[in-house]
């Protein structure tokens, strides 16, 4: 059902002080990631996709398709992406600040040769956006069973994965062979692809998971 606005004074009468205080959460992230971000251009280039997912979110939420769990779920995969593009997220410092803030080496401990946190975005792709794609889907398949739409959404995530993954050739084949190792971020793995959209899929299926236990345990 769209939402008509009520409030000429209002443009959003739908979003309310929750959704206010997670944008203002992300824009401060944006304006602390802004400042001396490794590769000023690159950096630019990764947060189009930030305006452009903000977007979407607050229209999608204007029409009441998005429930605040699946916002607030939204925001936190994109300031994890933010984060990423300050440090073009093969550079991302997560070891150091594990080692000096926990004393814990993490890349040590789990055998890690290269930076792995474009890995956890990929992964938190999967996780977090799996509440807002269900919101959004059972809007549109409002007489298929529950888990039906969980598999709709499960294949869509795995369908994105690869679009994107050819989004980020189609933009490398235009770079410097240098330009576009720094964007795609493979760091010398020719199944760098392979592997983001596996982890985009174990998100999204660790998602349904959860989402299975605590409807099970809400029933109990």
């Amino acid at each position: 059902m769209t939402v008509r606005y009520t409030d000429a004074r209002n443009p959003w009468p739908t979003l309310g002080a929750f959704h206010w205080g997670w944008l203002g959460l992300l824009a401060l992230a944006c304006a602390l990631a802004s400042i001396h971000p490794l590769d000023p251009a690159a950096y630019l280039m990764h947060q189009a996709g930030t305006v452009v997912g903000v977007m979407i979110l607050m229209w999608l939420t204007q029409i009441g398709k998005v429930s605040k769990v699946g916002f607030a779920l939204t925001i936190g995969f994109i300031l994890i992406h933010v984060l990423g593009a300050h440090y073009l997220y093969s550079f991302v410092p997560y070891n150091e600040w594990s080692k000096q803030y926990l004393g814990w080496d993490m890349d040590g401990y789990f055998g890690w040769s290269r930076n792995m946190y474009d890995r956890l975005v990929h992964f938190s792709y999967g996780l977090l956006l799996y509440r807002i794609m269900m919101d959004v889907f059972a809007t549109w398949f409002t007489a298929a069973p529950r888990g039906r739409v969980s598999l709709l959404v499960i294949q869509f995530v795995m369908a994105s994965s690869v679009f994107y993954e050819f989004i980020e050739w189609w933009i490398a084949m235009g770079m410097s062979p240098e330009a576009a190792e720094s964007y795609n971020g493979q760091q010398g793995d020719m199944w760098d692809a392979h592997k983001d959209m596996a982890l985009a899929t174990l998100g999204a299926m660790m998602a349904w998971v959860l989402e299975r236990l605590i409807y099970t345990v809400k029933r109990g």
